[in-house]
């Protein structure tokens, strides 16, 4: 054949070979990309955070009415959390699923190691954890919620990565705080705290030291030094809570979205138009403060000065501003109707709150509290930026 033929011949396969290739993903950074959950469409919204725009959706991601993310340690890739118990993982700069699982019957959320090489769901059906491969989702580990000599199986909530690929995570049923090491997924080990009645959420300190549970049977919180374990749960602030008055609750607050800043923990105060100010070295209320209505995320700006709050129906259309020194409500904004979620750019410059029944996402300046912009998203609810992958306990 005539070598020019050839040439030919050759050029034209490499050209259908590219042709019946993906597009590369755009090369960028991931360090400024972030998710936005529409929660009515079963799809995700990969929002640029610098340039304030969506670049795209993904779909096919199941029940999001009460989904959550966590990021690979390089940011390019969510794992997605569905409440049908499925588990995806995203590819955010090409924007498409690259491996799912359906896991269990109904998840609320999930965690990722401290080394990045672990993925762990907890589960309300069947009860317990499961963990897998960050890369694959192939499976690496379960360990059943199993308690009592009838062997009932406990719903989990809670999760949290704790240093060492330890997870700690709490057991509704059980009434206990669970801490499983998966260091080595093949033999997890898992020790076993009483906590009290029906803890319904948990979150870890920013340093990886205190596991704290809201327990929804009792007033008061379950806390666990995680430096040293072997003392045990104790009871700490036992007013925190509906009290014998038993006030309405509308809905529950997350306790992932209790705030420290300046030394204290802020966090909501379940039933009561009001947020807590607690001394994390004795445990003890120091302050309480009035708000416009239930709260159910306390949330500190980056560098602690402002604390933005977010309500409970009938007041979901609402967000306030506390001062962290003054300890008191210096803005009211009503930025949409049903807030579901803020999240603050690691500078703390601005914020992204969703307002669900008004379809919205906007951008908020933290100083001048201007709205810098605002986009349609399909009944956005969680709002999570690849930041939080260098966070413990996100």
């Amino acid at each position: 054949m005539d070598l020019r033929i050839r040439a030919l011949l050759l050029a034209a396969g490499v050209v259908a070979g590219c042709a019946s290739q993906p597009p590369a993903p755009e090369l960028r950074g991931t360090g400024d990309l972030g998710v936005v959950i529409a929660r009515a469409s079963g799809k995700i919204a990969v929002v640029d955070t610098s340039h304030r725009t969506v670049l795209g959706e993904v779909s096919g991601l199941g029940d999001l009415s009460h989904a959550s993310v966590v990021f690979a340690r390089d940011g390019r890739f969510a794992f997605v959390f569905g409440r049908d118990g499925a588990l995806t993982r995203v590819d955010l700069l090409a924007r498409r699923i690259t491996h799912r699982v359906q896991q269990a019957g109904n998840s609320i959320g999930g965690a990722i190691s401290q080394d990045g090489r672990i993925v762990v769901a907890q589960n309300y059906e069947p009860g317990g954890i499961r963990a897998f491969d960050a890369d694959t989702l192939a499976p690496l580990a379960e360990v059943p919620s199993t308690y009592g000599a009838e062997g009932k199986r406990s719903k989990v909530v809670g999760l949290a990565d704790l240093p060492g690929n330890r997870f700690a995570y709490a057991l509704f049923d059980a009434g206990e705080i669970w801490v499983t090491d998966l260091s080595d997924p093949k033999t997890p080990r898992t020790e076993k705290y009483a906590a009290g009645l029906q803890p319904y959420d948990g979150l870890v300190t920013p340093d990886g030291r205190y596991y704290l549970a809201g327990l929804f049977g009792e007033d008061g919180l379950a806390l666990l030094d995680l430096w040293q374990p072997e003392k045990g749960v104790r009871k700490v602030l036992r007013d925190w809570g509906r009290g014998d008055e038993k006030l309405p609750v509308y809905k529950m607050p997350h306790l992932r979205g209790w705030a420290m800043a300046d030394g204290y923990l802020w966090l909501p105060a379940i039933g009561r138009h009001q947020v807590w100010v607690v001394d994390t070295r004795s445990w003890q209320q120091v302050a309480q403060i009035p708000v416009a209505g239930q709260p159910v995320f306390v949330m500190a700006r980056p560098d602690g000065r402002q604390i933005w709050v977010n309500f409970a129906f009938p007041d979901n259309g609402k967000v306030q501003v506390i001062d962290s020194l003054s300890r008191s409500v210096v803005k009211s904004l009503e930025p949409g109707r049903a807030v579901l979620h803020l999240e603050f750019l690691p500078r703390g410059g601005e914020v992204w709150l969703s307002a669900r029944d008004d379809n919205r996402v906007s951008v908020i300046n933290t100083e001048r509290f201007d709205t810098l912009a605002s986009f349609s998203i399909d009944a956005p609810s969680g709002i999570f930026f690849t930041t939080r992958a260098a966070r413990i306990g996100f």
